[in-house]
């Protein structure tokens, strides 16, 4: 059993020395633990700041600032960056 005093970094060593299933099982509850945090946020506000963030994204691939990339491509960078883990 691991220790509460346990670094990120030591925690994720070994989440990520476990089988599959139980990683996988995992990232599930961790990722709901997230949903709990921004359970008691306001939808409207929620709603408003995504708003905003599209925007500024769209703002940003329209004046060229941000490259998009293909789904290709997308799949090429994690090809790679898998390859040199």
């Amino acid at each position: 059993m691991m220790s509460v005093s346990a670094t990120p970094s030591a925690l994720r060593d070994e989440a990520l020395a476990l089988p599959a299933e139980q990683r996988a099982e995992l990232a599930v509850e961790l990722l709901a633990s997230l949903d709990d945090d921004i359970s008691d946020a306001d939808p409207d506000e929620v709603d408003r700041a995504w708003g905003e963030e599209m925007q500024r994204r769209s703002a940003q691939i329209t004046s060229g600032d941000v490259k998009t990339l293909t789904w290709d491509e997308v799949l090429d960078q994690v090809a790679a960056s898998r390859r040199s883990q």
